[in-house]
């Protein structure tokens, strides 16, 4: 038997320690690999499922490995490229939409609708099924955007830990302080039962385990916790000079008094609105997240203004 196919099984079984499968209950999937790698993995991962469970059907397209990638850039954060998986989630009747991106470290999720569903709020799902196993857990997660999952940590009795942004720093931290789960809102999803390791597998399967469980769909399972916390999504601006930019951007929202947050990038807190912008790892880009508490019409506002400061710093 070939090496590599021993090892993908015996990680495969790994990956679906994490949920008892035979409590799945029926559900249609779209998968999308985006022509990554994520195709044969996740076949491996059907085929042993396929022992405890025949109730999950699945739809993939763009499904076999091809390095030329001829549907485009396999990054789901695109938004031409969520167009395609929430059509075919519609078309369907599809429970659920999961896309890859190429080397499927990442799972991003469509609910029944369609809807893209912001990293944040799959973080603040699986932080719950993580409580629920641990009580006291605690449950690390980047700067982006906090709160909503502080508030679900929170409301659980768990323990909130915030880390900088990366995988370094994403484990040192899990390490630090034990925690049984961390979440980026980049969809890097990462479990103490897996080395501490980010894995694009056991997000999905957890969600179907929820799905299961409860007898809800995706949109109802965080419907609440959108409205309660809503967020822009990440918004890149190519600056000439980011410090700058970001140093414009504080003076701004000077007046407002602030709390200011340096952990990663710069967090802007008031009572009613937070933001967080940073300066890439890997591209020349400023990445700007906002959120509020119940108020979408104010993040609209602030990232018109943000917009604003960064078009007049520019010119």
């Amino acid at each position: 038997e070939d090496v590599s196919e021993v090892t993908r099984a015996a990680y495969c079984t790994k990956v679906l320690s994490f949920v008892d499968s035979s409590v799945f209950k029926p559900l249609k999937i779209i998968v999308n690999c985006g022509n990554g790698a994520a195709g044969p993995t996740l076949d491996t991962i059907i085929k042993q499922l396929m022992v405890s469970t025949n109730v999950i059907k699945f739809e993939k397209f763009f499904h076999i490995p091809d390095g030329n990638f001829p549907n485009g850039i396999p990054n789901p954060l695109i938004l031409e490229n969520q167009i395609i998986t929430s059509k075919m989630v519609l078309d369907e009747d599809a429970d659920l939409g999961l896309a890859f991106d190429g080397d499927f470290d990442r799972c991003f999720f469509f609910d029944e609708k369609g809807r893209f569903i912001s990293g944040e709020h799959i973080i603040g799902l699986l932080a719950t099924v993580f409580l629920d196993k641990e009580k006291g857990a605690s449950i690390v997660h980047d700067p982006r955007v906090i709160w909503n999952i502080t508030d679900i940590v929170k409301k659980l009795n768990g323990n909130c830990v915030q880390s900088k942004t990366g995988h370094a720093f994403m484990k040192k931290s899990m390490s630090d302080n034990n925690a049984i789960y961390g979440g980026e809102m980049s969809a890097h999803h990462y479990f103490r039962d897996f080395f501490y390791c980010d894995s694009g597998m056991i997000p999905w399967l957890i969600v179907c385990l929820v799905m299961s469980q409860t007898g809800k769909p995706l949109s109802s399972l965080i419907d609440k916790q959108i409205n309660t916390f809503p967020s822009s999504g990440e918004h890149n601006f190519t600056v000439s000079n980011p410090n700058k930019t970001i140093e414009k951007i504080l003076n701004y929202y000077d007046k407002s008094k602030p709390i200011i947050d340096r952990v990663d990038g710069v967090s802007i807190m008031t009572d009613k609105w937070r933001m967080n912008l940073r300066v890439s790892n890997t591209e020349p880009l400023l990445r700007l997240n906002i959120e509020s508490i119940g108020d979408s019409n104010l993040v609209q506002e602030k990232l018109e203004e943000v917009k604003c400061i960064i078009r007049n710093v520019e010119n």
